[in-house]
């Protein structure tokens, strides 16, 4: 049977069959916009209507840190959260979390059925990212919670999260040159410029009398995303002039229009989490819809957990494969911020690194092996399952090893000639991320 372009598989019968009716969907070549999600949400009584208090967001590189970090601050409050994030690791149950708990299988495929029949009784088209919005939208409908957390799948304007129409606060992370065949494509009323594009495209989410809260970009993308909010009633919050993050000793200093706060060092590691975490604070500080105790923010930073992103694998089947106590760290990343962001991290130390790299097709391999040159010991390529994926030609760099091929990840760890002192990387792909995680049972909770 085939699979859906994200390689969407359960051991639950009820769910694999909605997977598979999924997995025939298809959207029409230069099909953008949202009047299909809300004729679906028309047909399902608009769910997205009555969702809980809501917060939205987006970016290239961070946002689902900042869900995480969101998340983490509302149920250290005492709240109970629907999130709905993309893409799964390991199973389709990952984007969809019910008042704080991993929707179950029987939900699931009959959230999912109910979705898909009425799309194929109304002849909607609706895409495996539309009908997944909208069984989200079911689903934090039907169960009470204190707040939802939704985000973006891709871009922000034309995405299906976006109709949402009156989030509580919105918000932008990091914005870098990804997905460019759809982010990039020609917009009449769009700049040219492909970053002040890419700042378009994802302040497209502002939403009138709610703050954006953004990061601080170049002058010109402050100013499109500034046009952007203005044009819908929203208005900008933005780091540098409305809010503030720097580095203290033994932690994080954050400052706002309500004064200071001290912060731990986030658990999540990377220098890149600490505007990540001021990303979520912030949003949660510039709204008055869910009371948030400043003791929530600090027990965030140690509570927030997002896998595939940073993170140090435990001791596994997989792990295992390695010589004892050798640390090895996963991560999903694959375009160029998230290169500088692991470079930023691993080049801080003077441990050489045993890179076992899955990459897709259609990135470039040198966004992750450029900025990590200086340490790598061995380039490793491995298939990303289900998908076109590069070889090992794709990523010979001067002055390095030649990259070997593994046909699959064992393989690739078994074949390491790791000293001590070294680590390994595994990364390139959140779709390797889930093989990873599954095979060192570590399946996302």
């Amino acid at each position: 049977m085939a699979r859906p372009n994200d390689f969407a598989v359960s051991d639950a019968p009820g769910v694999q069959a909605q997977l598979d009716r999924l997995a025939t969907l298809s959207v029409p070549k230069g099909r953008l916009g949202l009047d299909v999600i809300r004729e679906l949400c028309a047909h399902l009584d608009h769910p997205e209507r009555a969702l809980p208090p809501t917060f939205h967001v987006a970016g290239t590189n961070g946002k689902g840190s900042t869900c995480a970090f969101l998340r983490a601050a509302l149920e250290a409050a005492g709240k109970t959260v629907h999130v709905f994030t993309s893409p799964h690791l390991v199973r389709f149950n990952e984007r969809i979390r019910v008042a704080g708990t991993l929707i179950a299988d029987e939900a699931l495929a009959a959230l999912l059925a109910e979705v898909l029949d009425i799309a194929e009784a109304h002849a909607i088209g609706a895409s495996f990212f539309e009908v997944s919005a909208a069984a989200a939208f079911l689903a934090f409908t039907r169960t009470p919670a204190d707040a939802c957390i939704f985000e973006v799948g891709l871009g922000g304007r034309l995405d299906a999260t976006n109709v949402i129409p009156a989030p509580v606060a919105c918000g932008i992370a990091a914005l870098g040159i990804d997905h460019e065949q759809f982010l990039l494509s020609p917009c009449e009323d769009a700049p040219e410029p492909p970053f002040e594009r890419i700042a378009f495209e994802k302040s497209g989410i502002a939403k009138a009398n709610a703050p954006l809260v953004t990061l601080d970009y170049s002058e010109r993308m402050n100013d499109v995303v500034a046009i952007q909010a203005e044009r819908v009633g929203g208005y900008v919050v933005r780091a540098g002039a409305d809010w503030t993050i720097t580095p203290r000793e033994g932690g994080l200093l954050y400052t706002d229009h309500k004064g200071t706060l001290a912060l731990p060092t986030p658990r999540l590691p990377g220098a890149h989490q600490m505007l990540n975490a001021g990303l979520a604070v912030a949003m949660l500080r510039h709204q008055d819809a869910v009371n948030m105790p400043d003791a929530a923010l600090v027990l965030a930073m140690s509570w927030a957990r997002w896998p595939a992103r940073l993170q140090r694998l435990e001791e596994g089947p997989l792990t295992r494969l390695l010589p004892a106590g050798t640390p090895c760290w996963l991560d999903g990343g694959h375009n160029p911020d998230a290169g500088a962001a692991l470079a930023r991290h691993f080049l801080a130390s003077p441990a050489r690194i045993h890179l076992v790299l899955g990459m897709l097709a259609n990135k470039d391999p040198a966004a992750i092996t450029g900025p990590l040159a200086p340490r790598l010991a061995s380039i490793t390529a491995v298939p990303v399952p289900g998908h076109e994926h590069h070889g090992p030609e794709a990523f010979r760099l001067p002055g390095l090893p030649e990259p070997r091929a593994a046909a699959n990840l064992a393989e690739a760890l078994e074949s390491l000639d790791v000293g001590e002192g070294e680590i390994v990387l595994i990364g390139g792909s959140l779709y390797l991320a889930g093989t990873v995680l599954r095979a060192n049972d570590q399946l996302p909770d």
